[in-house]
């Protein structure tokens, strides 16, 4: 039975779908993204492949091939979006084991809830992205028109390992904590992470 899931949603631009180490996609959207770094590269993998050998070259081509330039979060926008992610644990009893806040994705470890995974990061995704517009801090507020929100500083979608032991949970919580210590930054303490109860 699955007590509990280890999340990863992307800022805009981090892992394109034809990435050369593999991505969560079936097809490119965007012609321009399919001239410069061809077809989807479709993985079932569920280890992490950030640091697989890949032609960096094509992947950067890539990125350059973006609409807008890929979002990179600063450490106040983080605390932003750790105000979002706290009012919306707050406001529907999500139990958050781990979280790091990373400048191009977030990593979270959360506990089975009513909600499915799919509908939760679209939740905390929104309730991120209201606190970065209110605070003036939004990576595309300068796009912001005046009826209307900025560009999306996410990218669509998610990718999810379901946890059914409490050894995989375990497991899952020091990763995410080391995720920025890898990374060369500082470790991550977040008031709406709890210990987890497996």
């Amino acid at each position: 039975m699955v007590i509990a899931s280890h999340v990863i949603f992307s800022a805009y631009g981090f892992w394109l779908p034809n990435d050369p180490r593999g991505s969560w996609s079936e097809f490119v959207r965007k012609w321009e993204l399919f001239l410069a770094g061809g077809k989807a590269t479709k993985t079932n993998e569920t280890r992490s492949l950030a640091y697989d050998p890949h032609d960096r070259a094509k992947r950067l081509a890539t990125n350059n091939a973006l609409s807008l330039p890929p979002v990179k979060f600063t450490g106040i926008q983080a605390r932003a979006l750790g105000r979002g992610f706290a009012e919306y644990v707050q406001n529907s009893n999500l139990e958050v084991w781990a979280c790091s806040i990373m400048p191009d994705h977030i990593h979270l470890v959360t506990a089975r809830h009513r909600l499915h995974v799919e509908q939760l990061v679209i939740q905390l995704k929104s309730s991120a992205t209201r606190h970065l517009v209110e605070e003036g801090i939004h990576p595309f507020q300068s796009m912001k028109s005046s009826d209307g929100p900025p560009p999306k500083c996410f990218a669509k979608g998610e990718w999810k390992v379901f946890l059914d032991s409490p050894e995989d949970v375990h497991r899952a919580i020091r990763y995410v904590e080391n995720n920025p210590i890898k990374d060369g930054l500082p470790p991550q303490r977040w008031a709406f992470v709890q210990p987890p109860t497996v």
